[in-house]
């Protein structure tokens, strides 16, 4: 029992340790002066930027340069603004107050030191919904306005639709790219097919070349066979002297030779 008291001892202390870290300890004049920007930013800025709700409000100040908007509202508002910061100011309530309605009440404000500035967040609930105004001022004695604006507060449900949104986009796109690299590499082996059949038409549309004509061979001109007839002639004339008891052929001459008809 001890031990257990002593171990709750124990965390309540570390646990006690832990929260007074995370507490950043002003001076009284730093307090004072968070304290009254976040008076400011709660009870006249934002107020003031509230009216901007409809379209005619909002262009007021468009035709105006920077040092003119911020002598007006200084003269007039008793406002201490830096002028393009109140132009993006106007810009940023309006849009926002056009999707969830005009400014219905204000909540709680913090703030705290950024440098030379001091960020004052504020809850304000609209028309449709809730929304944070953040204002920033800066770090002196004039509070000056160097930046604002109205951020929506979205709700579980619609953080969830966007989430979903974002979740089929993100795999449409990837089963869209999937599907092109499919029909590319399926039109791979389809281009080999029809740049064969292109070329087989552009072969088939030129004129065929002529066939080259060859002459046609002369007829071969029998061998005169001298060798063959002269020996044919000696065999005749020897069959005659031998027919006439002649014992050389010197004397004979043969004049012509004919083929005998057969019977």
């Amino acid at each position: 029992m001890k031990k257990l008291l002593a171990l709750f001892c124990m965390l309540t202390c570390l646990f006690g340790l832990t929260a007074c870290g995370g507490e950043e300890g002003y001076t009284e004049f730093e307090q004072q002066k968070l304290d009254y920007a976040k008076q400011a930013a709660a009870q006249q800025f934002i107020p003031f930027l509230s009216q901007f709700a409809d379209d005619v409000r909002a262009g007021a100040f468009d035709e105006n340069t920077a040092e003119e908007i911020e002598y007006v509202l200084a003269q007039q508002s008793q406002l201490n603004v830096d002028g393009n910061a109140f132009k993006s100011a106007v810009s940023s309530f309006h849009s926002t107050m056009q999707e969830i309605g005009a400014i219905t009440d204000v909540g709680e404000a913090t703030a705290e030191f950024d440098g030379s500035t001091i960020v004052v967040n504020v809850d304000v609930t609209c028309e449709k919904g809730k929304a944070t105004a953040e204002v920033i001022l800066s770090n002196d004695i004039f509070l000056e306005l160097e930046s604002a604006a109205l951020n929506k507060v979205s709700g579980i449900g619609e953080l969830m639709g966007k989430a979903a949104l974002n979740t089929l986009i993100g795999m449409g796109t990837v089963f869209i790219v999937l599907i092109l690299i499919s029909l590319i590499i399926s039109a791979m082996g389809i281009i080999p097919k029809l740049q064969a059949k292109a070329e087989a038409k552009k072969k088939a549309a030129l004129p065929a070349a002529p066939t080259p004509e060859i002459p046609a061979a002369a007829p071969a001109e029998p061998e005169v066979q001298e060798s063959d007839d002269l020996e044919l002639v000696a065999v005749i004339a020897a069959a005659i002297a031998a027919s006439q008891g002649a014992q050389a052929t010197d004397g004979f001459v043969v004049r012509s030779i004919r083929r005998a008809g057969k019977r």
